[in-house]
């Protein structure tokens, strides 16, 4: 679609358009250089607000993206919704010309629709919300069965490069009752330290509740500087933002 555009490379209809933005092609200025679509980061909002415009008009898009305020939980909400900006993690819908977006710089996210392109999602998952559970509750809400739909993994930390410590470890351990799948997803670095696979994790997660469709995982925002955004990396930086919507 566009040179600042990641698309889903996913069978999904072809009304059915996803992908995930990369960090060129903006006007915010160091360090948010300089496709950053984020009011939340400390950007000049006039910047932004340009970029989601020029957002708009590059993917042509029906109409504003449905912005969230992300709190790294596992709520779930239908669109349209009457919230202006609902504090949610996942937006779900089965009408035509509504955008699903959430925003990232290293967590994951996830694209989500089922084989007749009935409905589409978006997901924000950071360890926290993975964890808890923020893709079952969405697959939950869809109204089809998981076995049809199609998952697109959008770009985030990388499982060469994500360590995390003991707090992480345990939640996964204890969440997943210390299961071989759950343990597979780390790799031991130093004492109290591991390495985390969120993609793996997420494929376990999508196969444990009969989603076998999934497609994409495989760049590293982390690593991929001149691509991608990326908070652990920078600290102060800009947000991407993964799309998805039913074109009429």
């Amino acid at each position: 679609m566009t040179t600042n555009w990641l698309e889903a490379d996913w069978p999904a209809p072809d009304f059915i358009k996803a992908g995930t933005t990369i960090r060129h092609g903006g006007v915010s200025t160091t360090p948010y250089t300089s496709f950053n679509l984020a009011t939340h980061v400390g950007d000049e909002l006039a910047a932004v607000n340009q970029n989601r415009a020029t957002l708009s008009r590059r993917l042509s898009l029906p109409c504003e993206p449905h912005w969230l305020e992300q709190i790294h939980s596992t709520t779930v909400v239908l669109l349209p919704n009457e919230d202006v900006i609902p504090k949610a993690d996942a937006v779900y819908t089965s009408e035509t010309n509504i955008v699903c977006a959430v925003m990232t710089a290293d967590c994951l996210p996830l694209l989500i629709t089922d084989e007749q392109g009935s409905c589409v999602a978006a997901i924000h998952a950071g360890w926290r919300g993975l964890c808890d559970g923020v893709i079952e509750s969405t697959i939950k809400k869809l109204p089809v069965e998981p076995e049809s739909l199609l998952v697109w993994l959008g770009p985030a930390i990388g499982p060469d490069v994500y360590e995390v410590g003991k707090e992480v470890y345990d939640a996964f351990q204890l969440a997943d009752h210390d299961s071989d799948a759950s343990q597979q997803a780390f790799t031991p670095t130093a004492e109290q330290h591991w390495l985390l696979d969120m993609y793996y994790m997420a494929r376990v997660r999508l196969n444990n509740i009969g989603v076998s469709q999934i497609y994409g995982g495989t760049r590293c925002t982390f690593s991929e500087k001149e691509q991608f955004f990326s908070y652990r990396r920078d600290g102060a930086t800009g947000r991407m933002a993964s799309l998805i919507w039913i074109s009429n």
